[in-house]
């Protein structure tokens, strides 16, 4: 029989088929069973109306089959089968989707659960093979037809002599190259892992003959047939999950928390969600994908949807089984619409649920789960500007003053002294080094509760929040922090008004380093403080100038404090009393690298300091 051409623009569409729509040829085998299971269900609905039809639910089937001598694949089902005109219809027009169509025809198309859209699936095929005969028998008919092609040249039909309702597909795999070994789909284990994949929730069983214990071909079913997110919650026990998890997802511990979650209504899907108890290594690196599996109707579309879940919850793993997701027409992309929307929303919410939960009642889970995940929720605030701050906010942690334990800011505010109208916070690299903070020392003997905020978004991240519950962070080390009483500010004032000229000589002998210099009386033993005038601290000085920048170092605005009771400032003034400005001059760099070092910053010019050191020592 003379061959028959495809109906539309034949080659250009099949060549579009098989290089641009699929990226990874090993989705054919998915396409194609897929397919087997459309046409087992359409036996099966068709059987509900028609009394002639005849169906044992525990014999439908899809079987594939290797032949490593013949270089062949066979997907074999028992479903209803095609007729001449259904294989023109169905393989001979490009996009020609019979799945869609049995839908649209028949009354019960609310209830099917066709996995068919679009009619491309099958010629997926042609991205592995060389040659495709479909060999299929419509139930009820007598005669079988074979439909076969090498691709865009055409195809022919003819009489076959399948004696069995059903379709088999049989491909004929291409030779190998040097970027393709299609010998490695007539392997079991290649078969088996992509079935695994992409089909395992597939209602039906598939089928292989494997190698068994006694070397002897046995019947096996690859597949699970019922995920477990579809089995009823009282039926399932938390050993299954936790199995379910660290095999899915090839964890070595159980997961922290599981998140069941079944919708009905304009967006329906099942969710099964896990809350990771650690962080996999390569977490906070370039090469960590977030995601959840997508699934459709039993199968496995996206490995790593990352459309479905917010940047700040990526830890989470799982599944989401949904029907009503629009896909692209190689269903390996989502279109983007108000579903994909309201699943990621819906999703969203019943995390920040869960996690709330462990924060109060498994407070050391929580902060142990926090260690590993914490700074994704700062990402998520810093990255966003603020935006996401109401869901977020709350599920911070941060180490406090008092007892030196992680607190919330909603346990933090409820602590705040009556009068108290900000939330105090130091940073630093370490608590220890941030008790250091001579500030600190003095925040706390006023009997105020200190954030120490030792990792290095935490300012930044406090900065875009700016206030928590109308109350408004404040850095210790802010000039403008004020715990003194009004009396304290009084004397404090007319020390810095009758010592002006001199402590302009040493702001003089600092050149520009400093914005001023001023006595305080908010320090206890230590000499010296800079404090930050503006938005910029001098911890996220250090931050800013230790990352990559091609616009050289920033400089965060200070004020130079000199403690009034300690005896530097007695021998500032004796010294400027005396007209020793050379002294004045060494003494007010030696003070300001000391605040400098003090607050963790470098000192600019070591060498200098050091003989300056030496050489008042030395007098």
């Amino acid at each position: 029989m003379a061959k028959k051409q495809f109906k539309a623009e034949s080659k250009k569409l099949l060549d579009m088929m098989i290089n641009s729509i699929y990226t990874n040829p090993e989705i054919f085998l998915r396409e194609l069973i897929s397919n087997a299971s459309d046409a087992i269900d359409k036996l099966y609905y068709q059987s509900l109306t028609d009394k002639d039809i005849k169906v044992k639910k525990d014999k439908l089937e899809i079987w594939v089959i290797p032949n490593k001598e013949e270089r062949t694949i066979t997907i074999k089902d028992n479903g209803i089968g095609m007729d001449k005109e259904e294989l023109e219809e169905n393989l001979g027009t490009i996009a020609k989707s019979g799945s869609e169509l049995f839908k649209e025809n028949n009354e019960m198309k609310k209830d099917i659960s066709i996995i068919g859209q679009f009619g491309v699936g099958f010629y997926s095929s042609f991205m592995v093979a060389k040659k495709v005969i479909v060999n299929s028998k419509k139930v009820n008919s007598s005669k079988s037809y074979t439909w076969e092609s090498d691709g865009a040249s055409g195809y022919t039909i003819n009489e076959g002599n399948k004696d069995t309702i059903g379709t088999e597909v049989v491909l004929y795999l291409k030779d190998d190259d040097e970027n393709n070994k299609y010998s490695e789909y007539l392997e079991e284990y290649k078969l088996m892992g992509i079935i695994k994949k992409y089909s395992d929730y597939i209602r039906y069983p598939i089928k292989m003959m494997m190698v068994g214990d006694e070397k002897k071909e046995v019947e096996k079913t690859i597949n699970s047939m019922i995920p477990i997110w579809k089995k009823n919650k009282k039926d399932v026990k938390d050993e299954e999950y936790n199995d379910f998890y660290t095999d899915k997802f090839y964890d070595y511990e159980k997961p922290l928390r599981v998140i069941r979650s079944d919708v009905e209504g304009l967006t329906s899907y099942s969710a099964l969600l896990f809350i990771p108890s650690h962080a996999p290594f390569n977490y906070y690196t370039k090469e960590y994908e977030k995601g959840l599996q997508l699934y459709s109707r039993g199968v496995m579309i996206m490995d790593k949807c990352s459309e479905i879940i917010p940047d700040y919850f990526s830890f989470v793993k799982g599944i989401v089984d949904s029907e009503d997701i629009a896909l692209n027409i190689s269903r390996e992309t989502l279109q983007s619409n108000h579903q994909i929307k309201l699943i990621e929303k819906n999703i969203e919410n019943k995390i920040k649920k869960e996690l709330e939960e462990l924060l109060h009642d498994e407070r050391e889970k929580y902060e142990e789960f926090y260690k590993a995940f914490g700074m994704q929720f700062k990402h998520g605030i810093y990255s966003s500007y603020g935006t996401n701050r109401d869901k977020l906010e709350d599920l911070l942690l941060f180490y406090s003053s008092k007892d030196e334990k992680y607190t919330s800011l909603s346990e933090y505010v409820s602590r705040m002294k009556e009068e108290q109208k900000e939330i105090y916070y130091a940073s630093g690299d370490s608590i220890n080094n941030i008790k250091m903070i001579p500030q600190v020392e003095m925040v706390l003997d006023k009997g105020y509760e200190v954030l120490y905020l030792t990792e290095y978004l935490d300012e930044f991240v406090v900065k875009i929040l700016n206030t928590y519950k109308d109350k408004t962070f404040k850095n210790v080390c802010d000039n403008e922090v004020d715990t003194l009483s009004e009396e304290e500010k009084e004397v404090i004032k007319k020390l810095n008004e009758d010592n002006k000229d001199m402590l302009e000589a040493v702001k003089n002998s600092l050149k520009d380093h400093v914005e001023e210099v001023k006595f305080t009386n908010k320090l206890k033993d230590h000499p010296v403080c800079l404090t930050s005038v503006g938005e910029l601290s001098t911890s996220m000085e250090k931050i800013i100038n230790s990352m990559p920048s091609e616009e050289g170092n920033v400089h965060a605005k200070t004020i130079l404090e000199i403690n009034d009771n300690h005896e530097i400032s007695k021998k500032l003034k004796e010294l400027y009393k005396e007209g020793k400005s050379d002294d004045i001059d060494k003494y007010s760099k030696i003070l300001y690298n000391q605040a400098r070092l003090i607050s963790g910053l470098p000192v600019e010019n070591p060498q200098e300091l050091t003989d300056m050191i030496c050489d008042v020592l030395s007098k």
